[in-house]
């Protein structure tokens, strides 16, 4: 489950970087580390596949919701680290300009 919802997350972001109109989001580093992690969970789907052989194929209820959350909790920490890239860089200028107002 963990690969299945990081390969989407990668597939998404990897589409969303192809049709951008510039590249003042970043959208190449959220894919870089989107199919990082893909790339991690498949190594693990491969060992674990070797340790289980034909019980790898059906895994428990809780096992599912434990990979679920997992899977979901490594897309949600990918997308934080590209926030909190992002807001540190401020390709825009907007959170430069917002604490300009402020201080006036």
């Amino acid at each position: 489950m963990t690969l299945l919802i990081t390969v989407f997350a990668a597939v998404i972001a990897t589409v969303k970087w192809y049709n951008r109109k510039d590249d003042s989001m970043k959208l190449g580093i959220l894919c870089l580390m989107f199919w990082g992690a893909s790339m991690m969970w498949f190594v693990d789907a491969i060992f674990k596949y070797i340790e289980l052989q034909a019980a790898y194929f059906t895994p428990g209820l809780e096992e599912m919701f434990n990979d679920a959350f997992l899977g979901l909790s490594v897309v949600a920490l990918g997308l934080v680290i590209w926030l909190a890239r992002l807001l540190i860089t401020d390709p825009k200028g907007s959170v430069r300009s917002a604490l300009r107002k402020q201080k006036k």
